[in-house]
């Protein structure tokens, strides 16, 4: 077994062994700034001094709402030398109830804040009568004069931590080497999509025995850079980006915040050009992205240029196949071209992600294959990997030169998993079941839930609720399929997991943007569908007819039927899923799954339970004679 070292001995030992390399890049005024190894040093050490002579005591909790910034990672690394429990928020969450609950029932007594998130915060203080200071990161926020009395700023509790360091550094040494490997290090909090949100209690050995499980699947070389576009609440940030970049004495580059959550994404375009970066963390939702930006700039090139695109990445896409099996076959021969076509197009494709990009991994939600296809075809794979919260939270990954498309990547090691069935029995290899797993990176439990703990945590072993397989032919991949409670129940009692089709039909056409399929025990399935309207007004255009006439309706309504019918018999992707999972009845969405209205949660996964909530209406007319038709009013009315 490795040492079990804390969050604190791993910062020390890596600041000092890459003391002089560059490990945060941040743009701030115009310009990006570099603070190294050594420099982060100091600076966590002069916070987590500052908040002692502030008066944190070890165990406290401290809530941290801010964008992804370096100060983020700063500030938490400050309150772990502090001996405090870090409770990450997100920024996500408005300024009502949510917000409160994670404050009030964590027990936080310190708030870390941005200048963006500090109106949230002002509003609802008078209902977290624990807090006794909120901290603020921007020193140009406001006038001096304009702080409230429980107001501070980051640079006078550095400035305050460098005199403290001066008068008891001892104090300051002995509280940091005080904390234990399975002291509380953060308290995640779930999405609370269905229940009051549960705290994930993760301690510093969970943190830095994942990062240890992390290298045995994948690597990146000393100085590489990392864009972090994730949020960095998620121990999936902290995990897979801070720490095990720190490892490998790589930098993590954060995007430039923007006024609103809208400009700060329209800012990752420029901060991948400017950073060059050789890895990203991303979610399938923003590669969605990606590619169809992609498509988009090729086309407007013109025809042509278009058609040697189409058919440059065909000829890759059909030479890579899985990836783990490229070039067999008989596709040996399809080499020559992938390199010439490399070179002439997706050279210039890949100058647009900074030219250094080696790979994206991708969590949070399942990737569809055809866009791992489509990325590794222009050289830039992206990654599934899997993991979650309770799990601190990578459990398997794919990663350059150990990838089968499809699957969720080699198994993390040292760690035990098994797929066991619904009585809790071992399966063999190949059989689905639920995910079990059991290692040093499974959660302490639930901050003040200990029946929801003892149902998760069983004899050591943590059951995930996902269902997967593993590989039958190489056990070291791990299969991931869906979540148990997202199973769909047909009428005679079948259940089957809707993600895969929900994935492939969102990924496979540029005319839906998203998806969900609907049956309770129900007669059929049905889809909802919230459409690309942009491109289907593009292609009734293309038909001569109005998009707003009745005419041009009901061709974008074919349209998106003969999208779904594609994978009917004799269709471009007949046998991808049995006919019977396939939906009868479509009903379009009049509005999009967003976080504003609930329908997403702060990781970019849809809510199924809010979607089904809100179309309540329209999945029971979808069960109607009428309803069940495609050119049903409300359809036309919709679209």
């Amino acid at each position: 077994m490795s040492e079990r070292i804390t969050i604190i001995d791993f910062i020390e030992k890596y600041t000092a062994e890459f003391a002089p390399m560059t490990y945060l890049r941040e743009k701030m005024d115009g310009e990006w700034k570099e603070i190294s190894f050594a420099q982060t040093r100091e600076r966590v050490h002069r916070i987590g001094a500052g908040l002692m002579s502030l008066g944190v005591a070890k165990g406290d909790k401290v809530a941290l709402l801010s964008e992804s910034r370096s100060m983020w990672m700063l500030a938490e690394m400050g309150a772990l030398y502090a001996g405090a429990v870090d409770v990450p928020l997100s920024v996500n969450l408005g300024d009502g109830s949510d917000l409160v609950f994670r404050i009030v029932h964590s027990e936080a007594k310190w708030i870390l804040v941005s200048q963006n998130q500090l109106p949230k915060i002002r509003k609802i203080l008078p209902e977290c009568p624990e807090v006794k200071k909120v901290i603020i990161f921007d020193d140009t926020a406001f006038d001096l004069t304009e702080l409230q009395p429980t107001e501070i700023r980051i640079s006078a509790i550095e400035k305050a931590g460098e005199e403290f360091l001066q008068a008891h550094k001892e104090e300051f040494v002995a509280r940091y080497k005080s904390v234990g490997p399975d002291d509380y290090a953060n308290i995640s909090y779930t999405s609370g999509t269905t229940a009051d949100p549960k705290g994930i209690l993760l301690t510093h050995r969970n943190y830095t025995a994942n990062v240890e499980q992390a290298r045995s699947v994948i690597g990146i070389d000393a100085g590489a850079v990392m864009l972090i576009i994730l949020p960095l609440d998620h121990c999936f940030a902290h995990v897979a980006g801070m720490y095990t970049m720190m490892s490998y004495g790589g930098s993590i580059a954060t995007v430039p915040i923007g006024k609103t959550p809208q400009a700060t994404l329209r800012n990752i375009p420029s901060a991948i050009k400017e950073t060059r970066p050789a890895a990203m963390l991303s979610v399938p939702a923003l590669a969605r992205n990606f590619r169809k930006n992609i498509e988009a700039g090729i086309k407007a090139k013109g025809p042509r240029v278009e058609k040697l695109f189409n058919f440059a990445l065909d000829n890759a896409i059909k030479y890579n196949k899985e990836y783990y099996n490229r070039g067999t076959g008989g596709t040996w021969w399809r080499k020559p071209l992938v390199a010439l076509f490399d070179k002439l197009i997706f050279k210039a494709v890949r100058e647009n992600f900074g030219g250094r990009m080696q790979f994206f991994v991708g969590g949070g939600a399942l990737l569809d294959i055809e866009l791992q296809r489509f990325f590794c075809a222009v050289g830039m794979p992206m990654f599934q990997g899997y993991g979650l919260s309770e799990a601190t939270p990578i459990i398997c990954s794919n990663a350059p030169g150990h990838a089968i498309f499809g699957s969720s990547g080699r198994i993390v090691r040292p760690m035990d998993c098994k797929i066991c069935d619904a009585e809790g029995n071992e399966v063999p290899d190949g059989t689905k079941g639920e995910i079990v797993i059991r290692g040093e990176n499974v959660m302490a439990g639930y901050w003040k839930n200990p029946k929801a703990t003892a149902d998760t945590i069983v004899d050591g072993w943590l059951h995930t609720g996902d269902m997967g397989y593993i590989c039958p032919f190489d056990k070291d991949f791990l299969y991931v399929v869906g979540r148990f409670k997202s199973l769909l129940i047909s009428s005679d009692g079948e259940k089957y997991s809707p993600e895969g089709f929900e994935d492939s039909l969102t990924d496979g056409s540029k005319f839906i943007s998203q998806v969900i399929l609907y049956n309770n025990q129900k007669p059929y399935t049905i889809v909802l569908i919230v459409p690309e309207k942009d491109a289907l007004k593009e292609f009734v255009k293309g038909k001569r007819l109005d998009p707003e006439s009745r005419e041009g309706k009901v061709a974008m309504l074919e349209k998106i039927q003969a999208e779904i019918d594609s994978y009917r018999k004799g269709g471009a992707h007949e046998g991808m899923f049995p006919d019977r999972w396939l939906p009868t009845a479509v009903v379009i969405c009049d509005e999009a799954f967003t976080l504003q209205n609930k329908m997403v949660n702060s990781t970019a996964k849809i809510v199924r339970g809010k979607v089904e909530e809100h179309y309540a209406d329209r999945i029971a007319y979808a069960y109607t004679a009428e309803g069940k038709l495609l050119l049903n009013e409300k359809n036309i009315a919709s679209i």
